[in-house]
């Protein structure tokens, strides 16, 4: 066991609490649903990035490079001025969805660069401009383009020119629980010595102000010599800690509180306000900071010159004493470099297989970003609905607005984010891919993660778990009993325990989603489901979600076979719990008869022209039933007509043999229903090493569909299986209804339609989830039929393929996004100059939401490691096989 895998064995059994501290600041807190109290319902334009320097938070903070503990009390990150810009740079500044060309997206330069389970190690890198940061022309440049044209990006405006930038290097290292060590190095990359002012800063988040009777905290400088200052952080709840800032930086004091005279033209309630320290340095008010050395928020004030090409560092420690006699002595060094060797272990012995240093430099910015991206998530929807007691009453409309019908819902925890700027909320679907290289790594939190989703306080009184704040009910792909089965087998794999109280426990609460599914989306009972967007944005005619055009409905090839999925994902967690508690006998059974309905009813439902599956494209498809009873398919290709693949699971004859009573009665059933086995792969025939395949689709229809699915003209890409088949770039889907033109046009990179939001596209790019369930669909198949059902791969190649290797060839072609290729180019980077030629860029790493279906370049949210993350689990899997 490794040193960092005693930290976490701790933290679980509850003897040392090395989580209770991490990086779990937001990274935009400004322009999301729970600072909004608009009528409106307008986030991005009631709390604005302009305001937030000045405007307090009600539910959470943001920073850079920050941290704080699990309840967000007190929080650290760091500031900068490089003095040319017009703000004091405390946070991340992007363009809001209105100000996009495609949508919401961060406009800096930051990566992840490490980052351990108990954080007891973390590495973050921010590229700061020596020049004044563009925040002007980056709005103006792209609200002058329009969908067609590309993202202006911060590197387009020519900041970085010449390496007239800083490299801004922090770091944490905890000698103890309590005790965190702070370095921060900076580095000047240009040609020329230019001043920096660093400011860390610390500070409560505002808990004080929206009731009366909460008591304030307190930071106050307790000590300051020739060698060190401390600042004393005091909490009701807390309790005390101390900042040693090394040197003799001045020491700035002020308020977490709103500057409503700026705002709002109202007085303030105190003359030291939030942005106090800002005003101080940048507009050189001497009075907007507390002479008197108290306040709520406080920063050193370190002045630096820095040479071409020199560093230089800054140290502070963070701790729960005042009685250090030297923090900075050879200790502080030593426990740096103490942990930067144990986090080594820790991942060596995570991934031992012979991959190259590219793969292994990916691999583990790959973890540290999925680490970094946990964050402290604060929503009680009843209070924000109704507002607080010290402050007004919110508009009337919000007693019909938003997430009205959430009124349960108490989230208060720290949670896996998609990415913490672009996406700093937690989404459903996205939460159950974050898992898999999460289990990988730290399975306690993974499990945390599905039991906190599937609990009273999240989950709907119905049994519908909340989507995502923006509208908590919005229907994401039931993946969560696929997760919960893919953790607790990475967890049994990997580090030999077996969790079966998580497992049941998770279980049961996923018997009333599946409830909901059936009673809430499958309209007419015949077991086919109109699921509505399901996660998959534009990849439709239309909005699945809204009404549809001229009234109707979908049969969605893409729901019902979710729901297949989900069936054969709980009947292998029940499977499971049957070993050792035969009453889940009875409930597999259950989900045994539940899945045989729902795949004769995506194969037989209907006539010729209704039904999901066509024999002619040999391909699955939605229908459309219109209101005036005219029904017809959908023939758009795309990954709706894949997701069949993924409802597919063997059962090995052990387990059979163990649970006599389940198998006596799925053979009563098969043999008294013989309907529902028809064309449907079932547990009649036994496969390699007599397994037992339950699926949708069987071998023919397989081929049938790995024809187009492995097809380079249409799904294959050399970076895996795009969205929707490149034959629509020659054939676009056309539907005219009531005299209105729809249609679907193959996109490889940004969307050209305003369909959920401009930085939706599921018309032509690559997504790592689905490619992810493609890859271990394939998996289960050859496990089932083996290595003598081959497949043409790339179809019409000549080059025959046996399951498992179609899915290693896939893997591959995913984690190619990110290699360097033989020119030594990324193609995530595709002809971005600084990324692929400056030695300083070439090796960082982003995570990008999707990827183009061509060229392989990186889309959407820069920093999405979340579901982007699985190429961690991917180059794991080829390291291990090859």
């Amino acid at each position: 066991m490794t040193t960092e895998e005693t930290r976490i064995a701790e933290d679980r059994e509850h003897k040392a609490y090395w989580k209770r501290w991490g990086s779990y600041l937001s990274e935009r807190q400004w322009g999301t649903v729970r600072e909004d109290y608009s009528a409106t319902g307008d986030a991005w334009e009631y709390f604005t990035h302009d305001q937030a320097r000045s405007r307090a938070y009600r539910w959470g903070e943001d920073g850079i490079a920050g941290i704080s503990d699990n309840h967000q009390r007190l929080c650290f990150a760091i500031a900068l001025w490089n003095e040319q810009d017009s703000i004091l740079k405390e946070r991340l500044f992007g363009l809001t969805g209105k100000e996009g060309n495609h949508g919401e997206d961060v406009k800096e330069y930051y990566f992840y660069l490490d980052n351990t389970p108990t954080h007891s190690y973390m590495k973050y890198l921010y590229k700061y401009p020596q020049t004044a940061f563009p925040y002007t022309e980056l709005v103006a440049e792209n609200k002058e383009r329009d969908r067609h044209a590309p993202e202006y990006e911060l590197l387009d405006t020519g900041v970085f020119e010449q390496n007239r930038y800083f490299d801004v290097v922090v770091e944490y290292a905890k000698a103890a629980p309590e005790d965190i060590l702070i370095r921060i190095s900076i580095t000047n990359k240009g040609s020329e010595a230019k001043p920096i002012h660093l400011l860390p800063t610390l500070w409560f988040r505002n808990t004080w102000s929206w009731n009366h009777d909460e008591q304030k905290p307190t930071l106050q400088l307790t000590h300051s010599d020739e060698k060190l200052s401390i600042v004393e952080a005091d909490h009701p709840i807390l309790g005390k800690r101390s900042l040693y800032c090394h040197g003799t930086p001045e020491l700035l004091f002020t308020e977490n509180e709103t500057n409503n005279e700026r705002l709002f033209d109202v007085a303030n309630s105190s003359h030291y306000v939030k942005d106090g320290i800002n005003n101080y340095l940048i507009h050189n008010q001497k009075s907007a900071v507390n002479p008197d050395k108290i306040g709520t928020k406080a920063a050193p004030h370190y002045q630096l010159l820095i040479n071409a090409g020199e560093t230089k560092v800054v140290k502070l420690r963070l701790c729960d004493t005042s009685e250090f006699i030297q923090p900075f002595g050879l200790e502080f060094d030593q426990i740096f470099a103490q942990r930067i060797t144990e986090a080594d272990e820790f991942y060596n012995r995570i991934c031992p297989f012979e991959i190259s240093e590219d793969e292994r430099n990916i691999q583990r910015q790959a973890f540290a970003g999925m680490l970094w991206s946990k964050q402290f998530y604060y929503y009680v929807v009843q209070e924000w609905i109704n507002g607080d007691l010290a402050k007004p009453v919110p508009p009337s409309e919000r007693k019909q607005g938003r997430n009205i019908d959430w009124q349960h819902l108490f989230n208060e925890d720290i949670i896996s984010m998609p990415d913490k700027w672009e996406y700093p909320w937690y989404a459903a679907w996205d939460l159950a891919f974050h898992l898999v290289p999460l289990a990988m790594i730290d399975p306690d939190f993974a499990k945390q993660q599905l039991d906190r989703l599937t609990r009273e306080w999240y989950m709907h009184p119905n049994g519908q778990i909340p989507a995502y704040e923006w509208a908590l009910s919005d229907v994401n792909p039931p993946v969560h009993a696929w997760a919960a089965m893919r953790v607790y087998q990475i967890e049994k794999k990997m580090y030999g325990r077996c969790d079966r109280k998580f497992l049941e426990r998770v279980f049961q609460k996923l018997l009333l989603n599946f409830t909901w599914w059936v009673n809430r989306k499958d309209v007419d009972g015949k077991n086919v489901f109109q699921g509505g967007f399901l996660g998959l944005d534009n990849i439709g005619v239309f909005d699945r979600s809204a009404p549809l055009p001229g009234g109707g409905q979908i049969s969605q090839a893409d729901g019902t076979s979710w729901m297949g999925m989900y069936c054969l994902n709980l009947l292998a967690i029940a499977l499971e719990l049957a070993i050792e508690l035969p009453v889940y006998e009875d409930i597999a059974s259950k989900f045994f008869e539940h899945f045989l309905y729902i795949a004769d009813a995506i194969n037989h439902l209907g006539s010729d022209q209704t039904e999901l599956w066509d024999e002619t494209d040999g391909f699955f498809y939605d229908v459309l039933h219109c209101s005036s009873r005219n029904q017809l398919r959908v023939k758009v290709r795309s990954m709706v007509g894949l997701i069949p693949l993924f409802a597919i699971t063997t059962i090995e004859p052990e387990t059979l043999s163990k649970l006599p009573n389940f198998k006596r009665r799925l053979e009563w059933f098969i043999r008294n229903r013989p309907e529902l086995k028809q064309n449907v792969a079932c547990m009649e025939t036994p496969g390699v090493g007599e397994k037992r395949l339950l699926s949708i689709v069987n071998s023919d229809k397989l081929r049938r569909i790995l024809q187009k699915m492995l097809d380079e003209s249409e799904f294959l890409s050399e970076y895996g299986i795009r969205a929707i088949s490149r034959y629509h770039a020659e054939h676009p889907y056309i539907l005219n209804i009531d005299g209105q033109e729809y249609r679907v046009d193959y996109e490889p990179g940004e969307s050209s339609t305003a369909m959920f939001g401009g930085n939706s596209n599921w018309r032509g790019p690559i997504w790592f989830p689905v490619n992810y369930l493609i890859i271990e669909s394939l998996q289960k198949f050859h496990f089932y039929l083996g290595d003598n059902f081959k497949i043409e791969c790339p179809t019409n190649s000549g080059k025959m393929l046996n399951l498992w290797d179609v899915s290693t060839e896939l893997s591959r072609r995913q984690i190619a996004i990110f290699l360097k290729d033989a020119s030594g180019k990324r193609p995530v980077y595709n002809n971005a100059e600084m990324f692929q030629n400056h030695p300083d860029w070439s090796d960082l790493i982003l995570f990008y939401e999707y990827f183009n279906g061509d060229r392989g370049s990186g889309i959407g949210a820069s920093h999405q490691t979340g579901w982007t993350g699985l190429v961690a689990k991917l180059i794991q899997q080829c390291g291990e096989y090859q």
